[in-house]
């Protein structure tokens, strides 16, 4: 029986990713580099760390040490956080949090975001009494799908990895939880584009497919 659910939260319970890509591509400018589609995308679950990494490693024009361009990205993120009124939870996810809360389900976050990125959207939409634990992916010096995250939050359940669930919405976080030897419910957001959720155990489209009695159903 399921006794806890780890959820991610950029594009699992809110959707950042618009405020992630403008910060992203207007740092992109700054450093006069011109990223494709394709590779941003392949950036999806990542943290700013390691995606800049990869970056660095791609483009010769970066010279930027990586402390600087993950505070100035997250400066102009911060920024546009801040200003931006149309930020909401994903619709369904607010009421399966207090659904699987009222019920006894243990809620852990294990989110590639930063600690500070993580307690604005918890101190945003009051989110803090629902979770018992929150990991961020920059205390792992690898990000999804490196299943170290994974690991270390199912290390906190109140019950074996057995009776663990992860919800994800990214091919990179899938394959985390799967390597973590989790199943993996992938959620298949609007928002989050071209993502293979093929080896998730099972492929929700909306969070009302999701209540406290089907979660406890599911057999790892």
């Amino acid at each position: 029986m399921i006794k806890t659910v780890i959820f991610d939260m950029d594009g699992v319970i809110v959707d950042t990713e618009p405020v992630h890509r403008y910060a992203y591509y207007k740092q992109f400018s700054e450093l006069n580099i011109e990223v494709p589609e394709e590779m941003y995308t392949s950036f999806t679950g990542l943290s700013t760390r390691n995606t800049f990494q990869t970056l660095k490693g791609h483009f010769s024009a970066i010279e930027h040490e990586i402390e600087d361009l993950i505070q100035r990205k997250r400066n102009i993120f911060n920024d546009a956080f801040d200003t931006k009124e149309d930020l909401y939870l994903l619709e369904g996810v607010e009421d399966l949090i207090k659904d699987l809360y009222a019920n006894g389900i243990q809620l852990i976050l294990a989110s590639s975001a930063s600690k500070v990125t993580i307690e604005r959207v918890f101190t945003r939409f009051g989110l803090h009494q629902y979770f018992s634990h929150i990991v961020s992916g920059e205390d792992f010096p690898q990000s999804k799908p490196d299943p170290a995250i994974f690991l270390h939050a199912a290390s906190l359940s109140v019950a074996p990895k057995e009776n663990c669930i992860v919800i994800e919405d990214s091919t990179n976080g899938v394959k985390a939880a799967k390597a973590a030897g989790l199943f993996c419910v992938g959620y298949n957001s609007q928002n989050s584009k071209m993502q293979d959720l093929s080896n998730a155990d099972l492929v929700i489209n909306h969070f009302n497919e999701l209540n406290t009695q089907k979660i406890s159903q599911l057999q790892p």
